[in-house]
């Protein structure tokens, strides 16, 4: 789908809370893998942001703060990645969010490299089982997706030489030291990127972060539309 609305207006936000989301599975088993990023995302901009992430409501774990002058509650769901859209909604409706103007979801993103990142503004679930739940539970794509590269960094040539491009069992398993290494970088990178959709809009962060992951290169291709293992 075209990214058109990167250089158009987005409609002013509502005057409750934002809702940035992270996807990911509850339980130490998942902690560190990749297909938590989501998760990892969360519980960094909650630690900048000085508050915890320990209240329980609508079948997640959240916080509340403050950021760019306006109320953000972190969301972490606790049905497991299958079912996350059961969670989004449940917050959505809650606090009277539009999915269009008031939600961010950030999760892993196997066709992406580790250490790059995406921000769009809608578009297919593109596989990945938790965004396919949360466009289910909306009923819409039009939310706002940061999406943290988890891929091993192969050029193309190297599927095609019979390498075996990661699926499930990647995703569900503890990431090396080096790995989290790279990741604890990207962390901070999404932490700033989610400050800056709050202070100056999506479009403004697309342009930065999303040109940024471009300008650096990376080995996978990012196929929006491309089927990817997920669990």
């Amino acid at each position: 789908m075209a990214e058109a609305s990167e250089s158009g207006a987005r409609p002013a936000p509502s005057t409750g809370p934002f809702l940035v989301v992270g996807l990911g599975n509850p339980g130490p088993d998942y902690l560190w893998t990749p297909h938590n990023a989501g998760f990892m995302a969360i519980d960094r901009i909650a630690q900048q942001e000085g508050v915890v992430v320990q209240n329980r409501r609508c079948r997640a774990v959240t916080a509340t703060c403050r950021v760019a002058g306006r109320a953000v509650v972190l969301a972490k769901p606790e049905t497991f990645m299958n079912l996350s859209g059961v969670a989004v909604a449940a917050l959505v409706k809650e606090f009277e969010a539009d999915p269009a103007r008031d939600l961010l979801v950030i999760y892993d993103e196997l066709d992406l490299t580790l250490g790059t990142l995406k921000i769009r503004e809608r578009g297919s679930p593109a596989g990945h089982n938790g965004a396919r739940s949360v466009t289910s539970a909306l009923g819409s794509q039009e939310w706002l997706r940061l999406r943290i590269g988890v891929g091993p960094d192969l050029p193309p040539e190297a599927f095609a030489a019979g390498v075996r491009r990661p699926g499930r069992e990647y995703l569900l398993s503890p990431m090396r030291k080096a790995d989290l290494t790279v990741m604890d970088e990207v962390l901070d990178r999404v932490a700033t990127a989610t400050r800056r959709i709050l202070e100056q809009g999506p479009a403004v962060a697309m342009n930065e972060f999303n040109r940024k992951d471009r300008d650096q290169g990376s080995g996978n291709r990012d196929q929006e539309d491309k089927p990817q293992p997920g669990s």
